[in-house]
Protein backbone atom coordinates (compact mmCIF):
# COMPACT_ATOMS: atom_id res chain seq x y z
CA UNK A 1 0.00 0.00 0.00
CA UNK A 2 1.84 3.22 -1.27
CA UNK A 3 0.49 7.10 -0.14
CA UNK A 4 -0.71 10.08 -1.94
CA UNK A 5 0.67 12.74 -0.18
CA UNK A 6 -1.08 15.19 -2.54
CA UNK A 7 -4.43 13.84 -0.93
CA UNK A 8 -5.16 13.95 3.08
CA UNK A 9 -7.57 11.74 2.83
CA UNK A 10 -5.33 9.11 1.74
CA UNK A 11 -4.55 5.94 4.54
CA UNK A 12 -0.98 5.68 5.59
CA UNK A 13 -0.81 2.15 6.11
CA UNK A 14 2.26 2.62 9.09
CA UNK A 15 -0.29 4.92 11.11
CA UNK A 16 -3.34 2.37 10.33
CA UNK A 17 -1.14 -0.83 11.39
CA UNK A 18 -0.20 0.87 14.47
CA UNK A 19 -3.83 0.94 15.39
CA UNK A 20 -4.84 -1.73 14.93
CA UNK A 21 -1.72 -3.47 16.65
CA UNK A 22 -2.93 -0.94 19.58
CA UNK A 23 -6.27 -2.03 19.44
CA UNK A 24 -6.08 -5.95 19.23
CA UNK A 25 -5.82 -6.88 23.08
CA UNK A 26 -8.82 -4.37 23.15
CA UNK A 27 -10.65 -5.20 20.22
CA UNK A 28 -13.12 -8.35 20.83
CA UNK A 29 -14.56 -6.16 24.10
CA UNK A 30 -15.26 -2.73 22.36
CA UNK A 31 -16.54 -4.32 18.81
CA UNK A 32 -20.11 -4.49 20.15
CA UNK A 33 -21.14 -3.40 16.44
CA UNK A 34 -18.44 -4.83 14.30
CA UNK A 35 -19.90 -8.18 15.81
CA UNK A 36 -23.28 -7.60 15.04
CA UNK A 37 -22.27 -6.54 11.48
CA UNK A 38 -20.03 -9.50 11.19
CA UNK A 39 -23.62 -11.51 11.84
CA UNK A 40 -25.73 -10.14 9.86
CA UNK A 41 -23.02 -10.32 7.02
CA UNK A 42 -23.01 -13.69 7.57
CA UNK A 43 -26.33 -14.48 7.60
CA UNK A 44 -26.46 -13.44 4.36
CA UNK A 45 -24.85 -16.57 3.22
CA UNK A 46 -28.01 -18.21 3.97
CA UNK A 47 -29.24 -16.70 0.84
CA UNK A 48 -26.81 -18.71 -1.27
CA UNK A 49 -26.02 -21.77 -2.19
CA UNK A 50 -22.41 -22.42 -1.91
CA UNK A 51 -20.11 -25.24 -0.89
CA UNK A 52 -16.77 -22.94 -0.67
CA UNK A 53 -13.62 -25.64 0.05
CA UNK A 54 -11.61 -22.57 0.55
CA UNK A 55 -12.45 -19.39 1.92
CA UNK A 56 -10.20 -16.31 2.49
CA UNK A 57 -11.37 -13.68 5.38
CA UNK A 58 -9.73 -10.38 4.16
CA UNK A 59 -9.22 -8.22 7.16
CA UNK A 60 -10.15 -11.02 9.72
CA UNK A 61 -9.37 -8.93 12.79
CA UNK A 62 -9.23 -10.96 15.67
CA UNK A 63 -10.92 -14.05 13.69
CA UNK A 64 -14.19 -14.25 14.54
CA UNK A 65 -15.52 -14.70 11.50
CA UNK A 66 -12.85 -17.16 10.75
CA UNK A 67 -13.97 -19.25 13.17
CA UNK A 68 -17.63 -18.96 12.18
CA UNK A 69 -17.02 -19.58 8.99
CA UNK A 70 -15.65 -23.02 10.05
CA UNK A 71 -18.31 -23.91 12.24
CA UNK A 72 -20.58 -23.54 9.05
CA UNK A 73 -18.93 -24.71 6.29
CA UNK A 74 -17.80 -28.31 7.63
CA UNK A 75 -14.39 -29.44 6.21
CA UNK A 76 -13.20 -26.02 4.24
CA UNK A 77 -9.93 -24.49 4.21
CA UNK A 78 -10.38 -20.78 5.80
CA UNK A 79 -7.28 -18.19 5.27
CA UNK A 80 -7.35 -15.60 7.76
CA UNK A 81 -5.74 -12.70 6.59
CA UNK A 82 -4.82 -9.24 8.35
CA UNK A 83 -2.55 -6.13 8.12
CA UNK A 84 -1.87 -6.43 12.14
CA UNK A 85 0.49 -9.58 13.38
CA UNK A 86 -1.48 -8.34 16.51
CA UNK A 87 -4.61 -8.91 15.33
CA UNK A 88 -3.67 -12.61 13.85
CA UNK A 89 -2.37 -13.50 17.48
CA UNK A 90 -5.23 -12.67 19.01
CA UNK A 91 -6.94 -14.60 16.34
CA UNK A 92 -4.80 -17.88 17.12
CA UNK A 93 -6.84 -17.84 20.30
CA UNK A 94 -10.14 -18.37 18.88
CA UNK A 95 -9.11 -21.78 16.96
CA UNK A 96 -9.64 -25.33 18.23
CA UNK A 97 -8.12 -28.32 18.06
CA UNK A 98 -10.01 -29.74 15.18
CA UNK A 99 -11.16 -26.33 13.93
CA UNK A 100 -7.84 -24.51 12.27
CA UNK A 101 -7.61 -21.68 10.35
CA UNK A 102 -4.48 -20.13 8.55
CA UNK A 103 -3.54 -17.46 9.95
CA UNK A 104 -1.45 -15.06 7.22
CA UNK A 105 -0.32 -11.22 7.71
CA UNK A 106 -0.47 -9.18 4.00
CA UNK A 107 -2.29 -6.31 2.65
CA UNK A 108 -5.85 -6.63 0.77
CA UNK A 109 -4.10 -4.49 -1.91
CA UNK A 110 -1.26 -7.05 -2.83
CA UNK A 111 -2.90 -10.45 -1.72
CA UNK A 112 0.21 -13.06 -0.64
CA UNK A 113 -2.15 -16.03 -2.49
CA UNK A 114 -2.29 -17.46 -5.40
CA UNK A 115 -4.85 -16.56 -8.00
CA UNK A 116 -7.88 -18.85 -8.47
CA UNK A 117 -7.63 -20.44 -5.03
CA UNK A 118 -10.92 -19.34 -3.09
CA UNK A 119 -13.95 -20.12 -3.58
CA UNK A 120 -15.65 -17.42 -1.00
CA UNK A 121 -13.95 -14.21 -0.20
CA UNK A 122 -15.67 -12.47 2.78
CA UNK A 123 -14.71 -9.00 4.11
CA UNK A 124 -16.00 -7.46 7.14
CA UNK A 125 -15.59 -3.73 7.65
CA UNK A 126 -11.99 -3.50 6.22
CA UNK A 127 -12.74 -2.11 2.63
CA UNK A 128 -12.77 1.43 4.06
CA UNK A 129 -8.83 1.23 4.79
CA UNK A 130 -7.85 0.45 1.86
CA UNK A 131 -6.05 3.30 0.12
CA UNK A 132 -7.08 1.96 -3.56
CA UNK A 133 -10.69 0.14 -3.97
CA UNK A 134 -9.99 -0.67 -7.17
CA UNK A 135 -6.53 -2.59 -6.51
CA UNK A 136 -8.11 -4.07 -4.04
CA UNK A 137 -11.63 -5.58 -5.73
CA UNK A 138 -8.78 -6.76 -8.70
CA UNK A 139 -6.93 -8.73 -5.97
CA UNK A 140 -10.14 -9.80 -5.15
CA UNK A 141 -11.13 -10.88 -8.26
CA UNK A 142 -7.85 -12.23 -8.86
CA UNK A 143 -7.66 -15.12 -6.20
CA UNK A 144 -11.14 -16.35 -6.51
CA UNK A 145 -11.97 -19.18 -8.65
CA UNK A 146 -14.65 -18.40 -11.57
CA UNK A 147 -18.23 -18.61 -9.95
CA UNK A 148 -16.43 -17.58 -6.92
CA UNK A 149 -18.45 -15.41 -4.44
CA UNK A 150 -17.04 -12.28 -2.54
CA UNK A 151 -19.39 -11.04 0.22
CA UNK A 152 -18.53 -7.74 2.35
CA UNK A 153 -19.51 -4.85 4.74
CA UNK A 154 -17.95 -1.41 4.63
CA UNK A 155 -18.61 2.05 6.07
CA UNK A 156 -20.47 4.52 3.72
CA UNK A 157 -19.64 8.68 3.76
CA UNK A 158 -22.44 9.33 6.33
CA UNK A 159 -20.29 7.16 9.01
CA UNK A 160 -19.00 9.49 11.69
CA UNK A 161 -21.00 12.61 10.39
CA UNK A 162 -21.72 14.14 13.75
CA UNK A 163 -17.85 13.70 14.92
CA UNK A 164 -16.46 15.15 11.66
CA UNK A 165 -19.08 18.03 11.58
CA UNK A 166 -17.39 18.79 15.32
CA UNK A 167 -13.99 18.69 14.83
CA UNK A 168 -14.82 20.76 11.76
CA UNK A 169 -15.42 23.81 14.58
CA UNK A 170 -12.24 22.99 15.91
CA UNK A 171 -9.80 22.94 12.93
CA UNK A 172 -9.29 22.38 9.64
CA UNK A 173 -7.14 18.96 10.03
CA UNK A 174 -8.15 15.48 8.98
CA UNK A 175 -10.02 14.03 12.33
CA UNK A 176 -12.26 11.31 10.51
CA UNK A 177 -11.62 8.64 7.80
CA UNK A 178 -13.40 9.57 4.60
CA UNK A 179 -15.51 6.64 3.48
CA UNK A 180 -16.62 5.75 -0.18
CA UNK A 181 -19.97 5.83 -1.69
CA UNK A 182 -21.98 2.51 -2.55
CA UNK A 183 -21.94 3.49 -5.85
CA UNK A 184 -18.38 4.15 -6.39
CA UNK A 185 -18.07 0.52 -4.87
CA UNK A 186 -20.56 -1.06 -7.18
CA UNK A 187 -18.72 1.13 -9.82
CA UNK A 188 -15.21 -0.85 -8.66
CA UNK A 189 -16.37 -4.52 -8.94
CA UNK A 190 -17.45 -3.52 -12.43
CA UNK A 191 -14.05 -2.70 -13.23
CA UNK A 192 -12.65 -5.84 -11.27
CA UNK A 193 -14.90 -7.71 -13.66
CA UNK A 194 -17.45 -8.90 -11.17
CA UNK A 195 -20.69 -10.31 -12.34
CA UNK A 196 -24.37 -9.70 -10.76
CA UNK A 197 -23.26 -6.77 -8.08
CA UNK A 198 -25.25 -6.36 -5.67
CA UNK A 199 -25.17 -3.35 -2.66
CA UNK A 200 -27.49 -1.75 -0.12
CA UNK A 201 -27.36 -0.20 2.91
CA UNK A 202 -28.23 0.85 6.16
CA UNK A 203 -27.79 2.80 9.05
CA UNK A 204 -27.11 2.24 12.72
CA UNK A 205 -26.91 4.86 15.79
CA UNK A 206 -25.01 3.75 18.74
CA UNK A 207 -25.45 5.86 21.61
CA UNK A 208 -23.08 7.41 24.43
CA UNK A 209 -23.12 8.78 27.39
CA UNK A 210 -20.10 11.49 26.40
CA UNK A 211 -17.67 12.24 23.86
CA UNK A 212 -14.93 10.07 25.80
CA UNK A 213 -17.29 7.19 25.23
CA UNK A 214 -17.15 7.03 21.38
CA UNK A 215 -13.04 8.25 21.42
CA UNK A 216 -12.18 5.44 23.95
CA UNK A 217 -14.43 2.86 21.48
CA UNK A 218 -13.00 4.10 18.09
CA UNK A 219 -9.18 4.04 19.74
CA UNK A 220 -10.29 0.76 21.01
CA UNK A 221 -11.49 -1.42 17.92
CA UNK A 222 -8.43 0.39 16.01
CA UNK A 223 -10.85 2.92 13.74
CA UNK A 224 -8.67 6.17 14.92
CA UNK A 225 -7.18 8.65 12.69
CA UNK A 226 -4.80 7.16 9.87
CA UNK A 227 -5.50 9.42 7.15
CA UNK A 228 -1.84 11.26 5.69
CA UNK A 229 -3.76 14.57 6.70
CA UNK A 230 -4.16 14.11 10.14
CA UNK A 231 -2.96 16.38 12.51
CA UNK A 232 1.13 16.27 13.61
CA UNK A 233 0.74 15.94 17.30
CA UNK A 234 -1.98 15.83 20.48
CA UNK A 235 -4.91 17.52 20.42
CA UNK A 236 -4.63 20.17 23.51
CA UNK A 237 -7.40 20.04 26.09
CA UNK A 238 -8.65 23.43 24.42
CA UNK A 239 -9.34 21.75 21.14
CA UNK A 240 -11.00 18.73 23.27
CA UNK A 241 -13.26 20.74 25.48
CA UNK A 242 -13.99 22.48 21.90
CA UNK A 243 -15.02 19.39 20.28
CA UNK A 244 -17.27 18.25 23.26
CA UNK A 245 -19.18 21.40 23.13
CA UNK A 246 -19.83 21.24 19.40
CA UNK A 247 -20.50 17.48 19.81
CA UNK A 248 -23.40 18.29 22.54
CA UNK A 249 -25.57 19.89 20.14
CA UNK A 250 -26.35 16.07 18.97
CA UNK A 251 -27.45 14.91 22.36
CA UNK A 252 -30.87 13.72 22.82
CA UNK A 253 -32.74 11.89 25.55
CA UNK A 254 -30.71 8.52 24.33
CA UNK A 255 -27.42 10.42 24.91
CA UNK A 256 -24.63 11.06 22.42
CA UNK A 257 -25.43 9.61 18.42
CA UNK A 258 -22.58 8.76 16.62
CA UNK A 259 -23.97 6.85 12.70
CA UNK A 260 -22.61 4.23 10.98
CA UNK A 261 -23.61 4.00 7.21
CA UNK A 262 -23.36 0.35 6.66
CA UNK A 263 -22.95 -0.67 2.97
CA UNK A 264 -23.02 -4.32 2.39
CA UNK A 265 -22.37 -6.22 -1.12
CA UNK A 266 -21.73 -9.56 -3.28
CA UNK A 267 -20.55 -10.16 -6.40
CA UNK A 268 -19.76 -13.08 -8.54
CA UNK A 269 -16.14 -13.89 -10.33
CA UNK A 270 -16.16 -14.56 -13.94
CA UNK A 271 -14.42 -16.68 -16.17
CA UNK A 272 -12.58 -15.17 -18.70
CA UNK A 273 -11.66 -12.28 -16.44
CA UNK A 274 -12.07 -8.82 -17.78
CA UNK A 275 -10.44 -5.80 -15.34
CA UNK A 276 -11.35 -2.62 -16.79
CA UNK A 277 -8.72 -0.33 -15.80
CA UNK A 278 -8.72 3.22 -15.10
CA UNK A 279 -8.15 5.12 -17.93
CA UNK A 280 -10.97 2.75 -19.99
CA UNK A 281 -8.94 0.21 -21.39
CA UNK A 282 -10.21 -3.46 -21.29
CA UNK A 283 -7.64 -6.06 -20.00
CA UNK A 284 -8.11 -9.75 -20.90
CA UNK A 285 -5.93 -12.71 -19.30
CA UNK A 286 -3.34 -13.75 -22.17
CA UNK A 287 -4.15 -17.27 -21.14
CA UNK A 288 -7.66 -16.50 -22.26
CA UNK A 289 -6.38 -15.42 -25.20
CA UNK A 290 -4.40 -18.63 -26.15
CA UNK A 291 -7.53 -20.83 -25.24
CA UNK A 292 -9.37 -18.78 -27.61
CA UNK A 293 -7.47 -19.10 -30.34
CA UNK A 294 -6.54 -22.63 -29.87
CA UNK A 295 -10.10 -23.50 -30.16
CA UNK A 296 -10.80 -22.46 -33.41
Amino acid sequence: MTVDTQNPFQICPRQLRRNLDCAASSYDEASVLHKEINTRLLGRLDLVKLKPQSILDAGCGTGSASAELLKRYRGTRVTALDLSEAMLAQAARKQKLFRKFQRVCGDLADLPLAGDSQDLVISNLALHWSGNLDQVMSEFARVLRPDGLLSFSTFGPDTLGELRAAWAAVDSHNHVNLFVDMHDIGDALVRAGFADPVLDVEHVTVNYSSLAELMRDLKATGEGNATAGRPPGLSTPRQIKALAEAYESNRSADGLPATYEVVYGHAWATAPRQRQTLNGETLVPIDSLRTRQRSR
